[in-house]
């Protein structure tokens, strides 16, 4: 069978240890993450964990009921794309002189980026979106000089 991403969307508990006990179950079947983003949710007593892996739709199967053992997990879903919502974030550092940050600038309205900080020998864009909509970004961002990136793990919510 052939191996895809998928992404798992993890509602449970706010107990200390949860995050880890899900991601010791990856760890001990060997499944790998390919990112992971974990907050809050409406309710100050529930969080909400994507993760993004790469395994078989078996795999999945079996790791999803793995997760839906663990006692604090209340709901556990593999998301579509086109049944979700899937957004990233970056901040990139880049630029190196007044021309190469003038070019960014450009850059950045073109993706609809923020400035969030500006010094003479760089600027600190933020962007949110869709994984290949930072993907694009980050690829016209390289000939620039990234100094310094920070890239989000997934965040996805099902649709109504």
């Amino acid at each position: 069978m052939e191996e895809t991403k998928h992404v798992l969307s993890i509602v449970c508990d706010d107990h200390s240890g949860v995050l880890l006990r899900i991601i010791s179950l990856f760890s001990r079947r060997g499944y790998s993450i390919e990112s992971i983003s974990a907050g809050s949710t409406e309710s100050p007593d529930i969080y909400r964990i994507t993760i993004v892996t790469t395994g078989t739709k078996d795999a999945i199967i079996q790791i999803s009921n793995q997760l839906q053992k663990v006692h604090e997990v209340r709901e556990v879903n593999v998301l579509r794309q086109s049944d979700a919502v899937l957004r990233e974030h970056v901040l990139i550092c880049a630029g190196t002189n007044e021309e190469t940050c003038a070019s960014l600038i450009q850059v950045a309205n073109l993706f609809h980026a923020k400035i969030v900080s500006v010094n003479q020998q760089s600027l600190v864009l933020e962007l949110t979106g869709e994984p290949r909509k930072i993907d694009a970004f980050i690829q016209l961002m390289k000939p620039y000089g990234i100094k310094r990136m920070m890239r989000s793990g997934l965040s996805a919510l099902e649709r109504d």
